[in-house]
């Protein structure tokens, strides 16, 4: 009975589990660091579990959404203007469950890093389980209220990971990072509100018109009647219930005729119809959070700012929220929209790419090389959603997983060597390879994995990008080509980076740091050789993410 419960919940269960271990962690007196470490650590690991146990029941041959939890939430009758329904709605599908897997892994380890945490650990590890919690709210969510409400929050613990956590200039990193990811928030809450008042609920809907009772299952036939009488306005306004379904928003039919963002060119804003205004708010709410050049500002500086876990955290998982509202909402709210400005989401896609390379080439700072190489590979993201094609989209999705488990295992190595020395800079060392064996393997595994290597998770996903641009019929060939130039230029600048850093005879800018220059140690070894295997195990094998 627990276990079918338990099945039937699950989606709830690795949303809210961090939620009360955060307020068990607030219970606690200050003093029991270890205490918060391990409730930290056991909630992830169990977060992770629960991941894994949703994959097991996924059915990848079933289509639709999956372990679908739905509930009232929020019922308003508006008089004349219909009624307001707001649901508890939760589901998964083959995009949202490799991203589900991705950062229960990724949090997990960044349990296991968060132990260098040396001050304030109970509003650390507080913090930390409660950004944990809407992560997983964000890739489960279904309802867009809902979602918006995950995106937001998560603003909140991020704010202050990096502003009481963070390096010298944490204050501006925090603030920049706040503003400007709320500031594109605002965009996707304005076209939020536009879809709510343009989208009808049929199975609500239904029930209003009496064609079922109340807590009744519309069937097929009565979900198309309703819409056929949507279509003929034949509804009066007063029974129809709006919705913040994302599922409803997916299907034209369910659209009000005459409405901000029906399927019709009559509602302009700037003499543009209000469709593609939608997807242009939307895409630069999410463009941001990705990010795209030039709203890729604040990453860099979030990055050198933010403690190693939160770094980890930051291009491991919050990036690909940006990618992932790409996929579920731009695209598939507005199909429209990603047609009409595939030419220009391409040539983005190819900007980001080739631009921040070039910078990641130019930096002496490692960690913020590692940031801008974060910039250029999720411009790949884009090339492939410009393409418009199977291989192209596939690739993207691809590539959004593998840089998940690429970036984390990447800014790990650097916090594996700024613990040592406090120290970032490359020209700073020269023949660590004689000193960190273990740790100048793994480097070099990571890096050989980040600039596209055959036989590993990196390669994968830029091939299938670009194989999708030179096929697609929606962006020239040359932005694919041009695009190549970026794999050229990783390739750069991982290898000036590893030759200068690890070979040659031993020297550090600093010598008295170098009874600190120690080799992996246990705790190390259990973030680092995970991320290195799957980094292995999902280039040799990508049909397992592709199946999904």
């Amino acid at each position: 009975m627990v276990a079918l419960f338990m099945e039937q919940h699950l989606l709830s269960l690795i949303i809210f589990l961090p939620l009360l271990a955060s307020f068990l962690v607030l219970c606690l007196p200050s003093a029991r660091v270890n205490a918060f470490r391990w409730i930290t650590f056991l909630t992830t690991f169990v977060q992770l579990g629960l991941a894994i146990w949703i994959w097991r029941l996924f059915d990848q041959k079933a289509a639709g959404f999956q372990l679908v939890e739905e509930s009232d939430w929020i019922s308003m009758t508006l008089g004349g203007f219909g009624h307001l329904s707001i649901d508890y709605l939760l589901g998964i599908d083959g995009f949202s469950l490799p991203m589900l897997l991705l950062s229960a892994l990724v949090l997990c380890i960044g349990a296991i890093s968060s132990w260098t945490i040396d001050h304030q650990q109970k509003g650390y590890f507080a913090l930390y389980l409660l950004l944990s919690s809407t992560i997983m709210g964000c890739f489960a969510a279904l309802d867009f209220f809902l979602f918006y409400l995950f995106f937001e929050f998560m603003l909140l613990p991020m704010y202050f990971l990096i502003g009481i956590w963070g390096g010298p200039r944490k204050d501006y990193a925090s603030i920049k990072f706040f503003l400007y990811t709320f500031g594109g928030s605002l965009f996707i809450l304005l076209v939020m509100i536009g879809l709510y008042l343009s989208v009808m609920d049929p199975q609500e809907t239904a029930v209003q018109l009496g064609l079922i009772s109340q807590g009744g299952i519309a069937n097929q036939s009565v979900l198309l009647q309703v819409q056929m009488l949507l279509s003929l306005n034949q509804i009066a306004p007063g029974n129809i219930v709006h919705t913040f379904d994302i599922r409803a928003m997916m299907d034209a039919h369910n659209y009000l005729p005459g409405s901000i963002f029906g399927f019709t060119d009559d509602i302009t804003l700037f003499n543009i119809p209000a469709r593609l205004v939608g997807f242009l708010s939307i895409f630069l709410g999410f463009a941001v959070k990705l990010p795209v050049v030039p709203v890729h500002t604040w990453l860099p500086d979030a990055h050198v700012e933010a403690p190693t876990p939160v770094s980890v955290i930051l291009a491991g998982v919050l990036l690909k929220i940006g990618s992932y509202g790409f996929f579920r909402i731009a695209y598939g709210i507005f199909p429209d929209g990603a047609m009409n400005y595939a030419w220009w989401i391409g040539l983005v896609g190819m900007i980001s790419i080739i631009y921040g390379a070039f910078l990641a080439l130019a930096m002496n700072d490692l960690k913020k090389m590692i940031a801008y190489s974060s910039v250029s590979h999720m411009g790949f993201v884009l090339l492939g959603l410009a393409s418009l094609t199977p291989e192209g989209v596939s690739g993207a999705i691809y590539q959004s997983f593998s840089h998940g488990i690429l970036s984390a295992l990447l800014f790990l190595l650097v916090g594996v060597l700024y613990d040592r020395t406090h120290d970032r800079r490359i020209d700073s060392y020269q023949g660590l390879a004689s000193a960190t064996p273990q740790y100048t393997v793994v480097v070099t595994v990571a890096f050989f994995a980040s600039l596209g290597l055959p036989g590993f998770s990196g390669f994968v996903g830029e091939l299938f990008t670009l194989v999708g641009g030179f096929h697609s019929g929606a962006i020239p060939r040359w932005m694919a080509a041009v695009s190549t130039l970026g794999i050229v230029l990783s390739a750069a600048y991982f290898l000036w980076t590893l030759q200068r850093i690890f070979f040659g005879k031993f020297w550090l800018r600093e010598p008295d740091k170098t009874a600190l220059l120690t080799d992996l140690v246990t705790r190390e070894k259990l973030m680092l050789i995970p991320l290195v295997m799957l980094a292995i195990v999902f280039g040799l094998f990508p049909s397992v993410i592709f199946d999904m």
